[in-house]
């Protein structure tokens, strides 16, 4: 398991890249204020799909 430095640098270095410094730091912004459960939004995300439909969009995206 990785250490919990490691994750979050991993994790900087993926949104730098994503999103470009001013973004990143924005996003890391409205985490820091929103109430955002991450738990809740994950039960809530597949609610209603099927592992064939989910399988489905992530073929899908990956060929975007």
């Amino acid at each position: 398991m990785k250490t919990d430095m490691v994750v979050r640098l991993e994790a900087m270095d993926a949104l730098m890249a994503a999103l470009g410094a001013v973004d990143a730091e924005r996003f890391i912004c409205m985490v820091k204020r929103d109430t955002f459960d991450y738990t809740e939004w994950q039960r809530d995300l597949w609610n209603g799909k099927s592992i064939e439909d989910i399988h489905a969009e992530a073929e899908a995206y990956g060929e975007s």
